[in-house]
């Protein structure tokens, strides 16, 4: 009786996805090669795995439970096929976000710090995966936030050795929103303190006058900041606030400034007073008092170039007249009480 020797191919191995999972095994994963058809055996480094023969030139296996990195074979009659690297995976671990929140519409960047980070698949918000994600070491990744509403969210980064969460770890912030500016107007100097309302002001980073910042300013409130005006330029500026949230809608505040008189007609009359005095100049718009010798007296507004005051009774004599508005105080001009003749 004669028996014959049959010569069998060595099976080849060309790739092999996913080319890792996590320690304790369990990842199915797709070999592709030539000469499977009669696998009879799979291994990762010297443990056994389970497999399915697909074709001559596919099959998957399941990877059993392992550490570091291991060459996966192929056993057919012809022989072993040779080897293809497999690295099992630590199972991540998150231990800080930095920074920890940001404004809803997302867009900036985190780092996430921990162990056995490389290799990270995704990371996500609640829920919502980043927009990118980029792997910088085993220990640190960077990843930009996505949109939503304000509010704790936890942070989950995936591996192929696992999953790690960090409970309610980002906070997202509305952005501030702004009511108003009161005082809304003020000198050019600056110098003056202005609040402003709003919401969402509690964690306020930055107070602008235009790309100018606050001289000061103080939280009062989440409704309700203290700012000291810087100096500026006449006409209208834009008053923002920023937070972790973003930036907010901007308030108007005028800079003035200081009303000036040219003529005061008539600059005399009687120490009884009574009568009425046309004031001519600049800035008289937002006048909020007219003093004559320092008393309060009455005034109409007739236009930025002209008011007219009221004069009240007095000892004779010169005595200033000053106008103040929001922008400051004019130079004075001199009218003078003449006391009645005698007969």
């Amino acid at each position: 009786m004669s028996y014959t020797y049959v010569s069998a191919p060595v099976s080849v191995l060309t790739s092999v996805s996913p080319n890792s999972g996590p320690a304790a095994g369990g990842t199915t994963v797709t070999l592709t090669g030539t000469g499977l058809a009669a696998t009879t055996a799979v291994r990762f480094g010297a443990t056994p795995a389970t497999f399915t023969v697909v074709s001559d030139t596919h099959l998957t296996a399941v990877a059993p439970p392992g550490t570091g990195t291991v060459q996966i074979t192929v056993t057919t009659p012809g022989g072993t096929s040779n080897g293809l690297s497999y690295t099992y995976s630590g199972a991540p671990t998150l231990s800080t976000i930095s920074p920890n929140q940001g404004s809803t519409s997302g867009g900036n960047t985190v780092t996430l710090t921990g162990t056995d980070l490389t290799g990270a698949t995704s990371v996500t918000f609640g829920g919502t995966p980043a927009i990118s994600v980029t792997v910088l070491s085993a220990t640190q990744i960077t990843a930009v936030v996505p949109a939503a509403t304000a509010g704790p969210v936890d942070v989950t980064v995936t591996t192929p050795g696992g999953v790690s969460t960090l409970p309610k770890s980002y906070f997202y912030v509305s952005p501030p929103v702004l009511a108003g500016v009161t005082p809304p107007a003020g000198p050019l100097s600056g110098g003056n303190t202005v609040t402003l309302t709003g919401t969402n002001l509690i964690e306020a980073t930055a107070v602008r006058f235009g790309v100018t910042p606050a001289t000061s300013f103080t939280v009062v409130s989440d409704t309700r900041i203290t700012a000291v005006v810087p100096a500026g330029a006449a006409g209208l500026s834009s008053v923002t606030v920023t937070t972790v949230g973003g930036t907010s809608n901007p308030v108007s505040y005028t800079y003035l400034a200081a009303p000036s008189i040219t003529t005061l007609v008539p600059n005399q009359g009687s120490t009884s007073g009574g009568g009425t005095a046309t004031l001519t100049g600049s800035n008289f718009a937002q006048t909020t008092s007219v003093l004559v010798g320092g008393v309060p007296t009455g005034f109409t507004v007739v236009s930025d170039t002209h008011l007219v005051a009221d004069i009240p009774a007095g000892a004779a004599g010169p005595v200033d007249v000053t106008v103040t508005s929001p922008g400051g105080t004019s130079a004075p001009a001199v009218y003078t009480r003449v006391a009645s003749p005698n007969i």
